[in-house]
């Protein structure tokens, strides 16, 4: 090898770190850690710009089928449990405090509380899951389902109530929007998860902190989306 070409590699290791204090987790594509993670901000942007795209075509497909049926959607909706969809809507809210305050403390090298922090969110994600598989139980044994499947029951509506022949439009909606909620409620616990593990294993620190902060951002998605969904839902007169 030609001095020259010795120079170049030195200058390019020394570029990435290819002394001892190379940090571990700065990937090899990456001049600086501050460059590592501007570059990991913007893919995640992304990645939850495309998730509302994805979400908006249920809002819109919502919008349409509640602007034909308003007197529809208002009766079938005092079938759905006020009470819950406002519990969990508190559930979801502290556990977007929690997650962010999972990303502080990584931020400060705070290791035990990161870990305390991550698991009271997995543990309100799961709350919030509970508390969903109660309502499908009742929206099944009142045979509210969508579409041909809908064949209510009526000691199992809510007193003093009833809901259109047609209703079944609605919970098609309801179930297909609450559950692909649900799913990323699932990949969000998932995902929280190896987080922890990452913690308890010592892979994060005051320097480095990406993937919590990204999967902070995520989780702040999930709860984002059901703040839109409950009063769509939920509230509606």
């Amino acid at each position: 090898m030609s001095s020259a070409d010795a120079t170049a590699s030195a200058g390019h290791d020394d570029a990435h770190g290819g002394g001892h204090d190379h940090p571990k987790f700065l990937q090899h594509q990456f001049d600086t850690p501050a460059q590592q993670f501007d570059a990991a901000k913007i893919g995640m942007w992304a990645f939850l710009g495309q998730e509302l795209l994805f979400f908006s075509g249920l809002f819109v497909a919502y919008g349409i089928f509640r602007s034909w049926y308003p007197e529809m959607f208002s009766q079938a909706s005092h079938q759905l449990n006020r009470v819950m969809g406002a519990g969990n809507t508190i559930v979801l809210l502290f556990s977007s405090l929690t997650a962010a305050l999972a990303v502080r403390s990584a931020q400060t090298g705070n290791k035990a509380a990161t870990s305390r922090f991550l698991l009271i969110t997995i543990g309100c994600a799961f709350i919030f899951l509970i508390v969903k598989y109660f309502e499908y139980v009742h929206k099944f044994e009142a045979g509210l389902l969508p579409a041909h499947y809908f064949h209510p029951h009526r000691d199992h509506l809510v007193p003093g109530t009833a809901v259109p022949d047609n209703a079944g439009s609605f919970f098609a909606i309801y179930f297909m929007m609450t559950g692909v909620h649900g799913v990323h409620v699932l990949v969000g616990i998932g995902v929280l998860i190896w987080m922890w593990r990452r913690n308890e294993r010592g892979e994060f620190s005051a320097k480095y902190f990406t993937p919590i902060d990204l999967v902070a951002l995520y989780w702040h998605l999930v709860d984002l989306v059901w703040i839109y969904l409950f009063p769509l839902l939920y509230l509606i007169d």
